[in-house]
């Protein structure tokens, strides 16, 4: 039993919660520019970790066969067979209806646009096998997260969570090319669309450089329109010299450091983001300077 679960957890990278999660607290933290109640946290967790699982659970299950031809990802539970096909769309109905449950907790809206979440899980893993811009799409699919959580707590639309699901995107986005190079050839051999396989590394390289410049620059409008602190632009500069230094370390000619950059440096630089947005949020954004 407790293999069993150790599968699942790792078929859905669940320690890579901790990469997203973040997202949909930015969200809420500033959608009032305050601490959001406990029961809104609560439920806003329970959706993204329903949402994140069932997406994962239905890329798998959509990318069963690639898996089993691309030399990477052979040990995975699917393909390895220490979960099989049934047992992976029940885990998936299951991530469903835990998300549902979420929503149908959260603000009354949420009830009404939990589709257009969902829809994009669904299409994701298709748009690999017909376009180079199917890294566009999963940054999509994460920029929904901070949307999302800001709608849950104020019931309402406006330019600002949107504004920060876009930095999300094109962040995501920038290092889903970097995550594409490992499978550059087997993508050109399956005819599977990336950008690096279209474009190669060094385009890719600098297209990811761009969009998370360009990221930073959004972080940046955020702040300003939301009149915050000295913390949130601090937290936005250290994610801005991480990004740096994650583009850095990964060269045409050396990509020995890409899960360092791709695993290990974004999940610190969402965490750390959050936490300088939670602080300046608690301390009155630019109000704690003048009182």
């Amino acid at each position: 039993m407790i293999e069993k679960i150790k599968n699942y957890m790792e078929m859905i990278k669940f320690q890579h919660s901790i990469f997203a999660l973040p997202f949909a607290y930015l969200g809420a933290f500033l959608s009032q520019m305050r601490v959001p109640d406990l029961r809104s946290i609560f439920w806003i967790t329970l959706a993204m970790i329903g949402a994140r699982s069932f997406a994962m659970a239905l890329n798998r299950l959509i990318d069963i066969e690639i898996d089993r031809r691309n030399p990477r990802t052979t040990e995975r539970a699917l393909p390895k067979g220490l979960l099989s096909v049934s047992n992976v769309i029940v885990f998936a109905l299951f991530s469903l209806v835990l998300f549902l449950l979420a929503v149908y907790n959260l603000a009354p809206i949420c009830r009404y646009l939990w589709p257009f979440v969902v829809i994009p899980f669904i299409a994701y893993p298709y748009t690999k096998r017909v376009t180079w811009l199917s890294h566009f799409v999963l940054g999509f699919c994460l920029g929904l997260a901070p949307v999302g959580a800001w709608i849950a707590i104020t019931n309402k639309f406006s330019l600002e969570p949107f504004l920060i699901g876009g930095a999300v995107l094109l962040w995501v986005s920038g290092f889903d090319i970097f995550y594409a190079i490992q499978d550059i050839d087997f993508d050109r051999r399956l005819g599977l669309f990336s950008i690096p396989a279209r474009f190669g590394l060094k385009v890719s390289l600098n297209l990811t450089k761009l969009l998370h410049s360009t990221s930073i620059v959004i972080l940046i409008w955020v702040g300003i329109r939301l009149d915050l602190g000295l913390f949130y632009y601090i937290g936005v500069s250290i994610a801005a010299i991480l990004l740096i230094y994650e583009n850095k370390i990964i060269k045409p000619d050396d990509l020995s450091r890409l899960n360092l950059a791709f695993f290990t440096m974004n999940g610190f630089i969402s965490v750390i983001l959050f936490f300088f947005v939670a602080f300046d949020v608690i301390l009155g954004g630019k109000t704690w300077l003048i009182s």
